[in-house]
C-alpha cells in the first residue's frame, strides 16, 4: 500500500544547510522561519482559531534525505555517534517514509495579499522544507510529566562560551541593525550547544568550522576557551 502526501506549504529558516541546524526544536528559541502556505490551503479561513495557541506540531518531509533511503539501526549524536539503536527507537531522518515531526513556538500569523504566512521560532527546520500538516499543540495532552526519554531523557547542555573576533563582532551589529535584530543571540545560542558531529567532540580532528546562516557564511573555532567566531560575510552559492 502506498500513500501520497500534498505539500501545503514551505519553510523559509534561517538554517539554509544542514549542518548547524539544531538536533531538536526549541533548543535555540532565537531560530527563526516562516511557513508560506500554498494554494489552496492558503485560504484564511483555514487558519481561525489558530491564534490561541503558543505552539504547533509541524509534520514534515526530510527532503534533504530523501535518496539516502532508509536505515534499520542508526548512531544517535546523543550517544557519541558510536552506539547503534533501531531507527524507531530514534528520530533519525533516515527512516522508511522520511517523515519529522517538531514542536515549535507561533509568533504570529500574516495575512497579505491573498496569502498566509506563519511566523515560528525555536526552529530545528532547513530552508525549503515541506510541511505536510499542522496540529496545534495541546499542553494537557502533549505534555506528559511522568514520561520517560530513554537515552535522551534530559536536553543537551548549551555549556560552550561564545566569543567574537572584533571583525564579525562589527559585522553582527551592523547586519542587526540593518535587516536581523537579535543575530548575535542567534548565533551563540546555535553554537553553544556545539553542532559538530559527535566523533569531533570526543577526537578533535580540526578546529575550525562554518555554516550557512540567512544570506551568509559564518565561520569558528574550537579552542580552549570554547568557541570564537571568527568570520562573516556574505554567501556567494
Amino acid at each position: 500500500m502506498e500513500t501520497h502526501f500534498k505539500t501545503i506549504g514551505t519553510i523559509r529558516s534561517c538554517y539554509k544547510e544542514k549542518f548547524g541546524i539544531p538536533r531538536q526544536a526549541g533548543l535555540v528559541p532565537t531560530a527563526t522561519a516562516t511557513l508560506e502556505l500554498l494554494p489552496p490551503f492558503n485560504r484564511a479561513e483555514a487558519f481561525t482559531g489558530l491564534e490561541g495557541f503558543s505552539h504547533l506540531w509541524l509534520l514534515f518531509l526530510f527532503h534533504g534525505n530523501n535518496h539516502q533511503g532508509w536505515k534499520a539501526t542508526v548512531r544517535p549524536p546523543r550517544l557519541g555517534g558510536n552506539a547503534r539503536l533501531g531507527v524507531f527507537a530514534t528520530r533519525s531522518p533516515f527512516r522508511p517514509n522520511p517523515i519529522g515531526l517538531s514542536a515549535v513556538a507561533l509568533e504570529r500569523i500574516e495575512q497579505h495579499a491573498g496569502k498566509v504566512i506563519l511566523h515560528l521560532k525555536g526552529v530545528d527546520l532547513l530552508d525549503g522544507t515541506p510541511i505536510i500538516d499542522i496540529k496545534p499543540y495541546l499542553p494537557y495532552a502533549d505534555a506528559i510529566a511522568t514520561a520517560s526519554g530513554g537515552f535522551a531523557a534530559e536536553a543537551p547542555m548549551g555549556h560552550l562560551a561564545v566569543h567574537f573576533l572584533p571583525q564579525p563582532e562589527q559585522t553582527c551589529q551592523a547586519l542587526e541593525k540593518d535587516r536581523y535584530p537579535g543575530l548575535r543571540q542567534l548565533i551563540i545560542d546555535t553554537l553553544r550547544s556545539d553542532p559538530r558531529p559527535a566523533y569531533y567532540q570526543k577526537n578533535p580532528q580540526k578546529s575550525c568550522f562554518g555554516m550557512k546562516l540567512f544570506d551568509f557564511d559564518l565561520r569558528w573555532e574550537h579552542n580552549d576557551d570554547g568557541i570564537t567566531v571568527i568570520e562573516i560575510h556574505p554567501s556567494h552559492s
